[in-house]
């Protein structure tokens, strides 16, 4: 598995591109998967349901499954928190793992930023980043990528792994 980390501070855009660069690559046949980190405490469950009562009862892990899907629900309770490289050993088999936060991972990244933000950029601080998607105007000394143009953004993902063109 190859993978590739969108960098940015909250509110650049980070999931809006991922939305629309993920069917881009699918189109030519890739299998891609994707992480996301939060910073928060979260929860895909609600209170009432089956497994919320389990998970709340105490399982460790709770799985639920349907004939459309299933995910697989594991409480840290006094772990630490699980590192990228344990994550993706959890994953199914894929030619790319799209990685969404984990800013400061050893991985390459595309920076995801926008100059409304008024956050500076990252890639001076960091040598994984291949790319920068942002709406500044001035030239950067690596490549820079057009925010609003997810199929430039496809493109350099395609050529930087060198996946075949479908």
């Amino acid at each position: 598995m190859k993978l590739l980390g969108f960098a940015g501070y909250s509110g650049s855009g980070k999931t809006t591109l991922l939305e629309k660069v993920l069917p881009l690559l699918k189109q030519h046949g890739l299998r891609v998967s994707v992480i996301k980190h939060a910073h928060h405490n979260f929860d895909i469950d609600r209170p009432g349901k089956d497994s919320f009562r389990h998970r709340e009862a105490g399982a460790q892990e709770v799985l639920i499954a349907s004939g459309y899907r299933w995910a697989l629900m594991h409480e840290l309770r006094e772990e630490a928190e699980p590192t990228l490289e344990e994550l993706c050993a959890r994953l199914s088999p894929c030619d790319l793992v799209l990685i969404e936060g984990y800013k400061f991972s050893d991985i390459p990244k595309i920076e995801v930023h926008r100059t409304v933000t008024g956050h500076p950029l990252l890639y001076p601080d960091d040598a994984q980043i291949i790319a920068v998607a942002t709406d500044h105007q001035e030239p950067l000394p690596v490549t820079k990528l057009d925010i609003d143009a997810p199929q430039q953004v496809a493109d350099h993902i395609l050529n930087y792994f060198s996946f075949t063109r479908q």
